[in-house]
């Protein structure tokens, strides 16, 4: 991991077309602003995280005797 120090209205340059900028400092919080092309997808890891557990929980308590049901339906012999 980089460890930069950056103040505000600096930035950094990822690449050749993403930059990040100090936006502003306040209490504690500071607000970035990512200048960056339409294909890349920039996500808050909180929110990847909150989709994979979710998706991890949905997939223990799925009821699969529906899908047991079709593949027992569809691989009879004849």
């Amino acid at each position: 991991m980089l460890i930069l120090s950056r103040k505000l209205n600096e930035s950094i340059v990822i690449g050749d077309n993403i930059e990040v900028k100090i936006i502003s400092i306040d209490k504690g919080v500071v607000k970035l602003g990512i200048e960056a092309p339409s294909e890349v997808i920039v996500l808050r890891q909180e929110l990847i995280t909150a989709v994979k557990n979710a998706n991890q929980n949905a997939s223990l308590h799925a009821d699969t005797s529906i899908l047991d049901n079709f593949y027992k339906k569809f691989t009879k012999k004849s």
